[in-house]
């Protein structure tokens, strides 16, 4: 059975953000490993038939920790498909920002200062978001609108938020079923994901 949306349409939403981050990242980490096998396959599923039907060529994504929806079936199933894959790295000039480089089978990846697995930087396997169909985004929480929360860093914020403008990157964000919450209090500078993949359906945003 799909897990239920974390907080319900009763609970107050007199919380700070930092609080409702923290309970939903307790929530995904509370998940068992066959929980997390299982609706990594789930989604998988969905993502591949989205990114078909939209004919998508060059795809990014991360590599999850901290309890996220695990992506390597994903990314097992983008690669024998022949879709190029790309990971992000922190921009090494502009602080704040993202790009992404392709990732294969024996990229070498190296951790960033946040602790979190990137390839390194290599000029010819960059790309710009701009370069890219789709951009597979990690969140801790959204809701049924497509307002997405992330660790609050802003990266893909920053990222992204031209992209309507420019008509791609599609974001796409990829998220357990218990990271949905009722209303999310977003910031002017936060950019809305017009879907959001989970295991058990595809939530239609902004």
């Amino acid at each position: 059975m799909p897990l239920r949306p974390l907080l319900s349409s009763t609970t107050p939403m007199l919380i700070s953000r930092q609080t409702l981050r923290a309970q939903v990242r307790a929530a995904r980490k509370a998940l068992s490993i066959e929980q997390q096998n299982q609706f990594a396959n789930q989604a998988c599923q969905r993502a591949i038939q989205l990114i078909t039907e939209r004919g998508v060529k060059r795809l990014a994504l991360y590599l999850a920790n901290d309890g996220e929806l695990d992506t390597q079936p994903l990314i097992d199933a983008l690669w024998q498909r022949g879709i190029e894959v790309y990971l992000p790295r922190l921009h090494p000039f502009s602080p704040g920002n993202l790009i992404f480089l392709a990732y294969r089978v024996d990229s070498p990846l190296i951790k960033n200062r946040l602790g979190i697995l990137e390839p390194k930087l290599a000029i010819t396997q960059m790309r710009l978001p701009h370069q890219l169909d789709m951009v597979i985004t990690p969140l801790v929480a959204f809701d049924a609108n497509g307002n997405r929360m992330g660790m609050g860093g802003g990266y893909y914020d920053r990222t992204l938020a031209y992209w309507p403008l420019m008509g791609k990157p599609l974001p796409v964000g990829y998220a357990h079923d218990c990271q949905q919450v009722s209303h999310l209090p977003c910031e002017h500078w936060d950019v809305p994901l017009p879907m959001i993949i989970t295991p058990t359906r595809i939530v239609n945003g902004a």
